[in-house]
């Protein structure tokens, strides 16, 4: 009887396999650089760069979107740094649908044809980008008439000072000059009171240290009534030799290499501006909203954050970064790329990665929420990264501004450690002149017909 029964169950399982369809095989991840991952499928992919939690934080918004969306796989593909992103880009190791891109690349990016421009696609997907976006950051991300990458981060240069060397209520109380009590802005003057308070040799502290870059000292000429360079879009040579901008920098020069103020070239050899401030023996650096999670992890820093010091205007300079939709997108579907970046934009979307305290968002919307804002965290004077939008000022659109630091950078440097500065006009001329060898064209022109040709 049991021998019976095994024999039918045995019979049924066979005819029910014989029916029953195959079942489906997972499908493999497809490789780089593949148009889809499965039929039917379009493949993306998004290049990107951060630290690990950015970079989770990404992956968190394209797993929400491929999950909502039917038809197309969006996948991540990251680097630790923008340089390192644009090396592989560059090279050709990389051909993304959509990245990241620093707004200092996008001069080189046109220039190679590695984008698409945006304007038609976002109108045929209903966003109107003047709502939620600064004028100055669309502007910042626009050539030839149109939007060339979507405007999505946006943080003016700002001051990060220590509170425990930085305390205005105190430098109250000895007389000594401090901004209003809102913190929304301050003077040159009141800059070196918080510097002169912070200095205390017993301590081994410093008041302030700034990058003797152009980037560094940009913020104080711009304010000081000064320019950077000698034309805003097609420069021939820095400026920093004319009137405005030259007591602009004599001012900001009075503080800044005040060896009694600033760290000695000795220290700097030994660690960085950034290192000496986290160690609370430096009282003020300039830096972006990117650096608030570092400082947030230094174990008993606490800090804040002020607008640079005006010294007629509150002009700074900005850290900005756009997504950009890649040439590559053609060949698999710039409508369906075109889609994602929407997606990615979203208020949702950029408050996942707004949260995490790097990113301060281009989006209006989500700057002005408390996934930015984040109250009861540092800084607690949040709110001038978002007042100081409208003071950032756009520097001309080249792609040689790592060059033209590496060319001028020694001269500046004097500027600020050599121990007797003679005749000031007379070295900031001389940058300017350095700087014509990379900037104005007649002058390379006139250097390439010098050189002796290969049959002469």
């Amino acid at each position: 009887m049991v021998v019976i029964v095994v024999l039918a169950v045995v019979a049924a399982m066979v005819a029910i396999s014989e029916t029953r369809p195959e079942p489906r095989a997972e499908r493999p991840p497809a490789p780089s650089g593949d148009t889809t991952s499965s039929p039917g499928h379009t493949r993306l992919e998004f290049a990107v760069w951060g630290t690990d939690p950015e970079i989770k934080a990404y992956q968190q918004v394209v797993d929400t979107y491929n999950e909502q969306t039917a038809g197309v796989d969006v996948v991540i593909r990251s680097w630790p740094t923008a340089e390192e992103m644009n090396a592989a880009v560059r090279s050709g190791d990389a051909q993304p649908d959509l990245f990241l891109l620093r707004r200092d690349d996008l001069a080189e990016t046109l220039e190679n044809g590695r984008s698409v421009p945006l304007l038609d696609l976002l109108d045929a997907r209903g966003l109107n980008i003047g709502d939620d976006y600064s004028r100055d950051s669309i502007s910042a991300f626009s050539a030839d008439d149109d939007l060339q990458c979507m405007p999505y981060g946006s943080s003016p240069m700002v001051i990060y000072y220590n509170t425990d060397l930085v305390d205005f209520d105190k430098m109250a109380a000895r007389g000594l000059q401090v901004p209003q009590e809102d913190r929304r802005g301050w003077t040159l003057d009141q800059f070196r009171d918080a510097a002169e308070f912070a200095s205390r040799p017993r301590r081994g502290t410093r008041g302030v240290y700034i990058e003797p870059t152009l980037e560094g000292l940009a913020p104080f000429v711009l304010s000081g009534g000064g320019d950077l360079f000698n034309d805003t879009t097609s420069p021939t040579s820095l400026a920093l030799g004319e009137n405005d901008s030259t007591d602009a920098m004599r001012r900001t020069l009075e503080v800044l290499r005040d060896p009694q103020l600033t760290l000695s070239s000795a220290q700097l050899a030994r660690r960085s501006g950034l290192e000496w401030f986290e160690q609370g023996k430096v009282g003020m650096v300039a830096g972006y909203r990117s650096l608030t999670p570092d400082l947030r992890r230094v174990e008993g820093l606490r800090f804040d954050v002020m607008p640079m010091p005006s010294l007629g205007s509150t002009d700074t300079l900005g850290e900005l970064t756009g997504v950009c939709l890649g040439a590559t997108a053609k060949q698999h579907s710039v409508a369906k790329a075109a889609d994602f970046l929407i997606y990615l934009v979203g208020d949702e979307s950029v408050a996942t990665v707004a949260r995490l305290g790097y990113l301060q968002p281009a989006n209006l919307e989500v700057a002005f929420s408390e996934a930015f804002r984040q109250p009861g965290l540092r800084p607690n004077n949040a709110e001038v990264f978002i007042e100081a939008l409208r003071d950032i000022q756009m520097l001309p659109l080249r792609d040689d501004y790592d060059e033209l630091e590496a060319l001028v950078g020694p001269q500046l440097r004097q500027l600020l450690m050599r121990p007797v500065l003679d005749d000031l006009d007379v070295r900031l001329d001389a940058i300017d002149e350095t700087s014509r060898q990379l900037l104005d064209p007649t002058l390379r022109t006139e250097d390439a017909s010098a050189t002796p040709s290969p049959t002469d």
